[in-house]
């Protein structure tokens, strides 16, 4: 708190004005960092016309953005919920500007009609996060494990997640009877 009262030169007792302990204070400074998730997010996406394209650019600026912030993501999404401040909790990370666009991202993919039927949007997106998210999680927690570099590891999963929420053919395949056992 020293350090931080000298570098925006006020006295100690000042910054206690504003923050109560130290672990308030570094989680003012990761919601701000929070915000620019959101702006990289939405930079990533912003010039892509098809959804699909546009929700793996989502999960590839997430997942950069987070290993390139390690420090800051673990603050955010990787402590225990009780080491939040008073008033910030997982109903804030859901009322989040990342999060709604994510949201709005996949209604747009389900008004495609190209998913399954009766895929509803709001757990759908949570699928989508805690994916990109896991991805991150482990690349800034385990970085000895030898896994690929972010873009080549979030980059297939969320084509595959995507592939795997393709709508399916509406006929079963059916097999000539010569052909069946």
């Amino acid at each position: 708190m020293r350090a931080v009262a000298a570098a925006v030169g006020v006295s100690p007792p000042s910054v206690y004005l504003h923050f109560s302990d130290k672990d308030t204070l570094i989680f003012a400074v990761c919601q701000k960092l929070f915000a620019a998730l959101d702006a990289a997010i939405e930079s990533a996406a912003a010039d892509l016309v098809d959804p699909f394209e546009r929700m793996r650019a989502r999960g590839l600026a997430y997942a950069r953005f987070g290993v390139e912030h390690p420090e800051h993501y673990r603050v955010l999404f990787m402590q225990k919920p009780e080491a939040a401040p008073e008033g910030f909790g997982s109903e804030q990370l859901m009322e989040s500007a990342a999060f709604a666009h994510l949201l709005e991202n996949v209604v747009e993919l389900l008004a495609t009609g190209h998913l399954e039927p009766g895929l509803e949007a709001f757990p759908l997106a949570v699928e989508l996060w805690a994916l990109v998210h896991g991805c991150t999680s482990l690349l800034i927690s385990h970085p000895a494990l030898g896994l690929p570099p972010v873009d080549d590891l979030v980059g297939p999963a969320c084509e595959h997640m995507m592939r795997g929420l393709l709508r399916r053919a509406a006929a079963p395949l059916e097999l000539p009877a010569e052909d069946l056992p």
